[in-house]
């Protein structure tokens, strides 16, 4: 797993090298995930920027969670574009952490999914968020250099756009699973910065054993065969929502470089 060794960001990694079911490899420098961006520092921004040659940051975090945290330190480099598109239902003061308001409406959400109340939550980003969706997915494919998405734990948000883009790229199920799971390996370090930010520490307080918040490979192994079963797959629900077979082909070539 190919992470990015930031002093700034815990769960930063490059996707590069996945395998496709037809032999190829996901390219290298090309699409990013990370957590919470706010720490990073000027030797972690010359990595990024001046290194790997990122261009585009993709916020999945709510409009609460941006104006809390205020601007981070990429917001001063004018070479790197900023697109804001959350995936949660734009009221209240939700975050991807929280215990309450996470499941807000939480019959409702595990009307979706009663099995796994995660998987629950990753179908309503499809259900209330298509927009949000898509424009993740464009803005990697319009990306001139390396796109990074990030939400604040680089795990549920980060983690559902990420693998509909690898889905999209043709890369193996089994490699979209481990590259979600992966985040498991660094929840403790994550969760620490978490609990330091005002915007998330009373969040965290409600659910403070780690390993709640562990990602876990049956979760999105679920999300996807349930992307399957109600909408056909990745590729037909896209195309419901106006991202259809030109643009994926697009983000395909974007991917494999």
């Amino acid at each position: 797993m190919p992470w990015l060794e930031l002093e700034g960001a815990v769960n930063a990694r490059d996707v590069g090298g996945l395998p496709t079911v037809d032999g190829a490899a996901i390219a290298e420098r090309i699409l990013l995930r990370a957590d919470n961006l706010q720490g990073l520092t000027p030797a972690d921004i010359k990595l990024l920027v001046d290194d790997i040659g990122l261009s585009t940051v993709v916020d999945l975090r709510s409009t609460h969670e941006v104006v809390s945290e205020g601007p981070g330190p990429l917001r001063a480099v004018e070479a790197v574009r900023h697109v804001h598109h959350s995936v949660l239902p734009e009221a209240g003061e939700a975050t991807d952490v929280t215990a309450d308001m996470l499941f807000a409406r939480r019959q409702e959400a595990l009307a979706r999914y009663p099995e796994d109340p995660m998987c629950a939550l990753y179908l309503g980003y499809l259900e209330d968020r298509p927009d949000s969706v898509v424009g993740a997915l464009r803005s990697i494919s319009e990306a001139e250099g390396a796109a990074l998405v990030h939400c604040a734990a680089g795990k549920d948000r980060t983690g559902v756009v990420v693998a509909l883009s690898l889905t999209v790229a043709g890369v193996h199920r089994d490699a979209v699973v481990a590259d979600y799971a992966a985040t498991g390996h660094r929840i403790s370090a994550i969760l620490t910065r978490l609990r330091a930010s005002p915007t998330y520490a009373e969040d965290l307080a409600r659910r403070p054993d780690d390993e709640e918040h562990r990602p876990r490979e049956a979760t999105m192994a679920a999300f996807l065969a349930q992307v399957d079963q109600r909408y056909g797959g990745v590729l037909e629900y896209l195309s419901a929502h106006g991202f259809g077979p030109a643009e994926a082909d697009t983000l395909r070539a974007r991917l494999l470089g």
